[in-house]
């Protein structure tokens, strides 16, 4: 009874179950050639591996090669002496990890560093995001103008920007601290002072970084649809509910975006300290990014390649823990 279903079920072509077909179209090409997994010939592949070509030498040259340079450099005791023969240099193991470990200096650039993260990210996010609510619902009239404002400071050079900040916070005749007097506060010496020198160079970058979240949020804004607003409205939920409970979530990916861009480069920030107050007063406003760049124009190329990986190691953290707190909940 089995066998006669059996037989009843088989194709009537006479074809076994299992077993290819002679006349299959897919067994050979138009070109008579053989094609190979996924139905590519040995030609496509060779052309494909030709364009990529280029890219993969350019890659190999500029980008894998100084990475697996540095990774090794950092193994030795390579200093600027040892230039003129670096095939000499002598391996030194895990010598310059466990000497950061114990470095002074660089554990207070890594806690201004962090610092900086901490206080930034959620600043910056927390301005990019209210200048785009207030551009896609509040501001109706002068809207161009206002993208434009906010995004300029963005394409501005950071040197001239911090130029400006340091001529707005001079303790003496700096426009912030004229605004305090008229208000009878004296104000500080904003970057020569050590517990106010690191938050503003936050408030700087804050200000500087906020019109780039304001253009990807605006975007996240305008791509929610307005029927959920109007369901929601209709059920009796206001302005700040609405925010809550329908534009919060259906933003979570644009914001994991904004968190996670803003967080590497925050967690590598240079240009602020090294334009507006050297690394100091006492260390004070010094980075791990700034501390490297110290120790290459010091000689310590080994030293300096090992504290690079270690903030390398940081960037993967912070951007794992943010993927893994921002993730999707559905």
């Amino acid at each position: 009874m089995a066998s006669a279903l059996a037989r009843q079920a088989a194709p009537t072509g006479g074809a076994r179950p299992g077993r290819r077909d002679a006349g299959w179209p897919g067994r050979r090409g138009v070109t008579g050639r053989r094609p190979g997994r996924r139905g590519v010939t040995r030609r496509q592949r060779v052309a494909g591996w030709g364009l990529a070509l280029p890219f993969l030498l350019i890659f190999a040259v500029f980008m894998a090669g100084p990475v697996l340079a540095s990774a090794a450099m950092s193994f030795t005791d390579l200093r600027s002496a040892d230039l003129r023969d670096p095939l000499a240099v002598d391996p030194v193991g895990v010598d310059n990890y466990v000497r950061l470990l114990g470095d002074e200096t660089l554990r207070r650039a890594a806690a201004n560093t962090a610092w900086f993260v901490l206080l930034g990210v959620p600043l910056t996010m927390v301005l990019g995001l209210a200048a785009a609510v207030a551009l896609d619902a509040g501001i109706s009239r002068f809207r161009t103008f206002f993208r434009v404002g906010y995004y300029l400071p963005v394409v501005t050079s950071i040197v001239a920007v911090a130029v400006v900040w340091r001529f707005l916070l001079e303790p003496d005749s700096g426009l912030v601290n004229t605004a305090l007097a008229r208000l009878g506060v004296d104000g500080p010496a904003w970057l020569s002072d050590t517990r106010t020198a690191l938050p503003s160079l936050v408030v700087m970058a804050a200000w500087r970084n906020m019109g780039f979240l304001m253009v990807v949020f605006l975007a996240g804004l305008q791509a929610i649809p307005g029927e959920l607003h109007e369901a929601a409205a209709i059920d009796g939920c206001g302005a700040w509910a609405r925010f809550r409970h329908v534009t919060l979530p259906l933003l979570r990916p644009t914001l994991l975006f904004g968190g996670v861009v803003t967080g590497i480069g925050y967690l590598q920030f240079f240009e602020e300290p090294f334009v507006m107050t050297g690394g100091g007063p006492l260390d004070s406003t010094l980075s791990v990014a700034f501390y490297i760049y110290q120790q290459f124009g010091f000689g310590n190329y080994s030293y300096a390649a090992a504290i690079a990986y270690v903030l390398f190691v940081a960037v993967v953290g912070l951007t794992a823990a943010q993927f893994r707190l921002m993730r999707s909940k559905t």
